[in-house]
């Protein structure tokens, strides 16, 4: 203070003819003394009596203080009575903001609500999500800590603790053991201490905390004249501070190191000074003479070139504003030359009318940075980031390692240099970690615990199908339907296109099996064309044998279609050919059984059956139950036809390319209809079951039948439980077994009898004994040919003799 005012009456450009004087009140951080200063101002030094002044002195232009946020409200209050504009260097007073209710305040610091953004971002950069916060509980703090709560919260953090403490001259000692034992106990690594220097030397004092290891103290005291060094050893490196801008003034350094107290007779701090920096550690570079009583002051482990810089840029910026807007009220309407010495000299003028100037004073300080208040009366500046290092000689130093300035660019606010940053060597990692729970790691989500803060969480996995791809996400993101999460779930990857492919060791298996059962087929369709005039075939009614033996082959080619990448035209053949060929065999096998229980019958005396046993009947049979199955197939692919579908839900990680098959309910009702088919067979082929052993056939159509139905039982359940290409796979088993089921049972043993018994397969074999007569006599049965019918009738005319019929 004293250095700017005797700066400014040495500028000739600046209030020129005009002195401004000074008077300085310290408090020493008790309220009342701050009162009785504030009436010694209006009333005079000698009778403490408001509205009325016994002073001496010149007319006071304004109050320039360094109180704390609540003393300066309070005062605030007071001095906009008498209208004069305060200017405050040191108060970041959230209320004072507001400059309808506090219209005579100005300040060269910024207000708690940018301090307040300035420790989130802070908080934000280093991911310091878990922070305890102690601070006094008045109203201001109150405000600020609540803007400060809510800050963090939006920004994914929480804050663990919030002690506070009552606003007296000291906190209470049991007070002091409950914060102490809170910070001790808390997870939480950061600590934001909110408090003006008295309170935070307080709590330095008798909690001791500063040398606390592993917790990082962020503290918005301005350290100015009372360092803690003077106070406790062993301090740690786990501070940062808040401060606003300290500029280096080189005047203000030349009037440290030249000043003599013989200037100021009137005022016992410079004398204070004096005894200061006449120290031994201070006494360097010094151009006075310092006298013997030097050591009445004991300052330890102290850089004295800096003691004095904590305020001194923002007093000059007050000093400055004041005195440029005196100058600007002087000069009104006349340019820079002063003519109006009056307006200045008269106090009841100068106590409001300043008010206008110091709103839009504008200039360049000392420094040439520009100096102005905004709209609330607030000096358009930040704050800069002290780490506070405590060196191992027992020396502190400040260094400046970041600053947050509100008004700077859009994306220029914040900016730190964390290499500059030193560490406390117990810290197990730089910078330190504060989080509730561990960070979760992309793949998984955090789930928030019951009836804890959202900071508090468990990671877990994201489910199936879906990923997370940043650290600490809340919810996971579904994958597209054509994606899939990757291994890690931190990622979608495109699903892999699968289909049962002719490639795949699967795919070439059912082939060479569909091609093999072909293969025999044919070859037993060739045996029986070579053999068609032996009995054995003349006796299985060879053209429905023709008939079952070229479906069959279809069957077996069929299932071709079900390899492969799925078309339009495989999708619509797949079904509709199995179920239209194999309908073929089944009816023709219907047709055999019903005409060897026709057969029977119509050998009786006076049977009427007899017109029934022509050929036509059985073309008719295979005709007309085939034509059934057709019909069923055209109106399914009329009304709901088949088509390639890709199913993305079948299997994880896969696209299907399968065949969807329009309408299931014509699905079933094919393999339906071969069931009733294969039933009615069944049915007919079981009461014809008891024949005579010599080329029994019904016996192998049951058993046939019984593997059809075997096979298409366990089909269901099987398909439907199967996922994926396996469940063609599946379908196209089921088709290969009940094929090669039919085949098997019916032609196997007649190529038996063909190729390695042939002495077998004579006429003679077909000739009745007389054992075989009882047999018949009661009600046993032996298969003959319908074309040796008329043979055995003319052999056999004797009349007990009722021969039954059956090929």
């Amino acid at each position: 203070m004293v250095a700017a005012v005797d700066e400014v009456n040495n500028n000739s450009e600046l209030l020129p003819n005009f002195t401004l004087g000074f008077h300085i009140y310290d408090s020493h951080n008790n309220p009342l003394l701050t009162f009785a200063a504030a009436v010694d101002m209006f009333s005079g030094k000698d009778k403490g009596i408001l509205n009325y002044s016994c002073g001496t002195s010149g007319t006071l232009a304004a109050i320039i203080e360094g109180l704390p946020s609540e003393e300066s409200m309070q005062m605030s209050n007071l001095f906009q009575m008498y209208h004069y504009p305060q200017i405050s260097f040191l108060s970041q007073n959230l209320f004072m903001s507001d400059a309808s209710k506090f219209p005579y305040f100005y300040r060269t610091v910024s207000s708690e609500l940018s301090l307040c953004a300035a420790i989130i971002r802070l908080l934000k950069h280093f991911d310091w999500t878990w922070v305890g916060i102690i601070a006094p509980d008045d109203d201001s703090s109150g405000k600020a800590i609540q803007t400060l709560k809510e800050g963090i919260t939006q920004n994914g953090g929480c804050v663990a603790f919030i002690e506070l403490f009552s606003y007296t001259n000291f906190i209470p000692q049991k007070r002091i053991d409950e914060i102490k034992k809170q910070m001790k106990t808390s997870t939480t690594n950061v600590i934001i201490i909110y408090s003006s220097l008295h309170y935070v030397l307080d709590l330095y004092l008798k909690t001791n905390f500063p040398i606390l290891s592993g917790k990082v103290l962020i503290t918005t005291a301005e350290w100015d004249f009372d360092p803690i060094i003077l106070i406790l050893e062993d301090l740690k490196n786990n501070t940062l501070a808040f401060t606003a801008p300290n500029g280096v003034v080189p005047s203000f350094l030349k009037f440290v190191r030249e000043v003599n107290p013989g200037r100021f007779p009137s005022n016992h701090m410079p004398k204070e000074w004096w005894r200061s920096l006449c120290h031994p550690l201070c006494s360097q570079n010094i151009k006075r003479t310092c006298t013997n009583d030097t050591d009445l002051m004991k300052i330890n482990r102290l850089h004295c070139t800096k003691k004095f810089f904590g305020s001194s840029y923002r007093v000059f910026n007050a000093v400055y504003a004041l005195a440029h807007a005196l100058h600007d009220m002087a000069t009104e309407g006349s340019g820079k030359k002063i003519e109006n010495t009056k307006s200045l000299k008269s106090q009841e003028n100068l106590r409001w009318k300043l008010h206008r100037y110091l709103k839009n004073v504008r200039f360049k300080n000392i420094l040439g940075e520009e100096i102005y208040f905004d709209k609330n009366g607030d000096l358009a500046i930040g704050y800069d980031i002290i780490n506070m290092v405590y060196l191992p000689n027992r020396r502190q130093t400040s260094e400046i390692i970041g600053s947050y300035n509100p008004y700077a660019p859009p994306g220029q606010e914040f900016n730190i240099n964390q290499k500059a940053i030193v560490w406390e060597k117990m810290f197990t990692q730089t910078p330190p970690k504060s989080k509730c729970s561990e960070s979760c790691a992309p793949g998984y989500m955090a789930l928030i615990r019951r009836e804890e803060l959202v900071c508090c969480h468990d990671c877990v996995l994201c489910p199936e199908g879906e990923i997370s791809n940043q650290t600490d996400m809340s919810n996971c993101i579904k994958c597209q339907n054509d994606q899939w999460p990757n291994q890690e779930r931190d990622a979608c990857i495109p699903k892999v296109i699968t289909f049962l492919s002719y490639e795949e060791p699967l795919g070439i298996t059912l082939t060479l099996l569909c091609i093999f059962f072909f293969l025999i087929t044919a070859v037993i369709l060739g045996i029986f064309i070579h053999y068609r005039d032996t009995p054995i075939v003349r006796a299985n009614n060879r053209d429905i044998s023709y008939i079952i033996l070229i479906s069959l082959m279809f069957c077996f080619l069929c299932s071709l279609v079900f390899i492969g990448h799925p078309e339009k035209i495989t999708c619509i053949l797949r079904q509709t050919s199995f179920g239209i060929t194999f309908s073929i065999s089944l009816s023709s096998v219907l047709a055999k059984t019903i005409t060897v229980v026709t057969a029977f019958q119509a050998t009786k005396p006076g049977s009427k059956l007899r017109k029934w046993m022509g050929s036509r009947v059985s073309n008719s049979i295979v005709l007309f139950c085939s034509f059934l199955q057709a019909l069923i197939c055209l109106i399914w692919l009329f009304t709901a036809p088949p088509f390639p579908y890709l199913n993305m839900r079948s299997e994880a990680g896969t696209i299907l390319i399968e065949c969807n098959e329009g309408s299931i309910i014509a699905f079933y009702c094919v393999l339906g209809y071969l069931g009733c088919l294969a039933g009615i067979s069944f049915i007919v082929a079981f009461l014809a079951r008891n024949l005579p052993d010599r080329f029994n056939e019904a016996k192998y159509i049951t058993f046939s039948m019984l593997v059809f139905f075997s096979v298409w039982v366990s089909f269901i359940p099987t398909y439907l439980s199967t996922k994926g290409k396996y469940m063609v796979a599946v379908e196209i088993f089921a088709i290969l077994s009940s094929s090669a089921g039919l085949l098997g049972c019916i032609f196997f043993p007649k190529c038996y009898i063909i190729l390695l018994r042939p002495d077998r397969n004579k006429r003679k074999h077909l000739r009745i004994n007389s054992s075989e007569t009882e047999k018949i006599s009661k009600k046993y049965f032996f298969n003959i040919s319908l074309g040796d019918i008329e043979d055995i009738l003319g052999k056999f005319r004797n009349r007990k003799l009722l021969a039954r019929f059956a090929w």
